[in-house]
């Protein structure tokens, strides 16, 4: 692991504090629906319980992006957040009623509301000389082992009957990144800065709204990996078999299993190209897993195509995440990145909220997962355009900046990432990519 002392200090503890978070979370966040269809409750309660959570992290994210454009220090949200999971976690581990597991939903849903904002804009002020575009394939890596490790670990517990201590594994991650932080700080981010006309504040908000739009998409798919898939595998389908709950917990595995290969060369990769292309290849990749999905219930060994559908999945995750949130950085002025990450996490809150409603209610009425997974497969085709959309937009942004046709805010934002573009060139690990492709794609880092 050598490899790792190419990023600073600081984007190596970060990152740790992503990995210990993120393995409690993966039991929480996919396994939840097992636990609670182990309790009886009918697709829909579950689908309102996780609707509940996400109506809670709007409030807390536009909380967190606003103390964070006001200069707070990132780890103080997250530190909150560990607080409120905590209560989240001790509620959902007893719960057997409606009225405790909603609560329990909403303490969840404020928690991660607060949390991802200030742990996305943690990583262009820790990534340093990295770049952005590298320091988030690094984080993200972070991530997607974690999630997948706390997801192993969940269906062990299932497979010895006691799936409900997975939010006893939270509460053990969750107290060892409060240590982690604690002992060193994340950094803050905005500052209030010059007054500037409230036409002048908010004329970066039109450039993002094709990614907003592409993203409530994109995060809707894994929204119902947590929630749809799980029940539509237990149930079974119309041709397809129920499997056993440790099965579909197993599948699950595989697909974030597959996430951990896949994050870190697909993100580095993506970090010398231009967001749009990884955009296009999440979306396709999206909709070739969700079409395989909603083939399986119709063939009686359809678990073959749930597997086989894992792989453009973890494809389309590994390539969004990363690609979109420097997406964010590239399109947004520093000093309000905070608020712009708050935007960009609410399209979760927004695709959550709306996705295991529909697919709860689909699954309830039709008593299989065809209609789910066909839908989701036409919305990602539809993102299409809009890919281009915003390809076209950061190439306008870019001309005007250089001729000064769009003022102080727009050639603040291309030459932040130009300037960014300058560093963001280390020397690679051995085996990696050469430079290639659009620099509109490049890093940013904080200066």
């Amino acid at each position: 692991m050598r490899w790792l002392l190419q990023f600073p200090a600081a984007l190596r503890e970060l990152a740790l504090v992503r990995l210990v978070g993120s393995f409690g979370a993966g039991g929480v966040v996919y396994l939840t629906p097992l636990v609670f269809h182990q309790a009886a409750f009918q697709a829909t309660e579950v689908g309102g319980g996780l609707a509940a959570a996400a109506l809670a992290g709007t409030l807390g994210r536009f909380a967190s992006g606003v103390v964070l454009d006001r200069g707070v220090p990132c780890s103080r949200p997250v530190i909150a957040a560990a607080g409120l999971a905590m209560a989240a976690d001790a509620l959902l581990w007893g719960a057997h009623s409606l009225g405790p597991f909603l609560l329990g939903q909403l303490l969840l849903g404020l928690a991660m509301g607060l949390y991802w904002p200030a742990i996305e804009l943690a990583v262009p002020l820790c990534s340093g000389p990295s770049g952005s575009s590298r320091a988030f394939a690094l984080v993200r890596s972070a991530d997607a082992l974690g999630i997948a490790a706390g997801t192993l670990t969940g269906a062990l517990l299932a497979r010895g009957e006691q799936l409900r201590g997975i939010y006893g594994v939270d509460l053990l991650c969750l107290t060892l990144m409060v240590v982690l932080l604690v002992r060193r700080p994340l950094p803050a981010g905005g500052s209030p800065g010059r007054q500037r006309s409230q036409r002048r504040e908010w004329s970066w908000l039109p450039d993002l709204i094709p990614l907003l739009l592409i993203s409530v998409v994109a995060t809707a798919m894994p929204t119902l990996m947590q929630s749809a898939l799980p029940l539509d595998l237990v149930r079974g389908g119309l041709q397809r078999p129920a499997l056993p709950q440790q099965i579909g917990a197993l599948l699950i595995g595989v697909q974030l299993s597959l996430l951990v290969v896949l994050q870190w060369p697909v993100g580095r990769w993506l970090a010398r190209r231009s967001v749009a292309r990884g955009l296009a290849i999440s979306q396709l990749s999206f909709c070739v897993g969700s079409a395989l999905l909603a083939l399986s219930p119709l063939w009686r060994s359809g678990a073959a195509l749930v597997l086989a559908a894992q792989l453009p999945i973890a494809l389309g995750q590994a390539s969004f995440l990363p690609v979109a949130t420097e997406a964010v950085v590239q399109l947004t002025p520093p000093r309000h990145q905070g608020l712009a990450m708050a935007l960009f996490s609410q399209c979760f809150a927004l695709s959550a909220l709306t996705a295991p409603l529909l697919a709860g209610w689909l699954l309830d009425s039709q008593g299989h997962g065809v209609a789910v997974w066909s839908l989701m497969a036409l919305a990602c085709t539809g993102c299409l355009p809009l890919v281009g959309l915003l390809d076209r937009r950061q190439r306008t942004l870019l001309i005007a900046a250089l001729t000064e046709k769009e003022g102080e805010e727009s050639r603040e934002r291309v030459l932040y990432r130009l300037e960014a573009q300058s560093v963001s060139r280390p020397p690679s690990a051995p085996g990696s990519t050469p430079p290639g492709g659009s620099g509109t794609g490049s890093g940013a880092h904080r200066t």
